[in-house]
């Protein structure tokens, strides 16, 4: 692991959110909730700070939280670290997003029912990252009762040497050193081509890349697709780099 997963880890977002404007029954409408959002959790996960501050100005009805910004309703089985670093090409302090409990998009975004729904999209998740990086997800299929529960806890309560102890488990540790292994390799090849002898910089730049997005499980699929494009590029390296980083940017916003 990493000193960069341990900063992601340990990092928070400051968010400022503002219930929708067609949910506010009351006058003055309340204020906005200030939270400090774990990069690693979920926004669905806040509901329970969210609810007592905007529970006396709702209108009748059944509670179905989802959050936007600027008008885009945000995907909430993606990380709130990826979502904000995805969306925010110049970062807000706090970060402002409007939370709704009426009206849920589900013709744009796949149902959520709380934090079941969350946890087991991030089991399934793993599944996803286990198969691209072994050819299967045995692992984590077999894992014991206690062992996921472990796991989602270290998520909720951001606890990385449980989430470490356990994910080592899974041996998912692979992919990484095949990354380092073949990125090396086509990085040398590219400089000798291009020039290029800012090798070192291009390949820490390249490993962050994976670690910024590592706890996004579905982002390793599609960290699958840089390794073949870099494999089988001859041209520059950082501008396929910037062609796929603009195609992920497209998957998951």
């Amino acid at each position: 692991m990493s000193e960069a997963q341990k900063q992601v880890w340990k990092g928070a977002i400051p968010l400022q959110i503002h219930l929708h404007e067609s949910e506010v029954t009351t006058l003055p409408p309340p204020p906005p909730a200030l939270v400090l959002a774990p990069r690693i959790g979920y926004l669905p996960l806040l509901i329970s700070l969210l609810k007592p501050q905007f529970s006396t100005t709702l209108p009748p009805g059944v509670d179905t939280i989802w959050f936007e910004y600027k008008g885009l309703p945000l995907k909430w089985y993606i990380p709130t670290g990826v979502l904000f670093d995805l969306l925010c090409v110049e970062p807000e302090r706090p970060w402002n997003l409007t939370v709704h409990f009426r009206g849920y998009p589900s013709i744009v975004l796949l149902p959520c029912e709380g934090e079941d729904s969350v946890k087991w999209s991030f089991i399934n998740s793993l599944k996803e990252a286990a198969y691209v990086i072994n050819g299967n997800s045995k692992n984590v299929m077999n894992m014991s009762q206690t062992d996921q529960v472990e796991l989602w806890g270290s998520v909720l309560n951001g606890n990385f040497e449980t989430y470490r102890r356990v994910a080592s488990k899974l041996k998912l540790g692979t992919f990484e050193d095949e990354y380092m292994e073949n990125v090396s390799s086509v990085l040398v090849k590219s400089s000798q081509s291009t020039g290029d002898t800012d090798v070192t910089g291009q390949l820490k730049t390249g490993f962050l890349f994976v670690y910024i997005c590592g706890l996004s499980m579905r982002s390793l699929m599609i960290l699958k697709m840089l390794h073949k494009l870099i494999i089988g590029t001859k041209s520059h390296i950082s501008i396929d780099l910037l062609r796929f980083i603009r195609k992920m940017v497209n998957i998951l916003a």
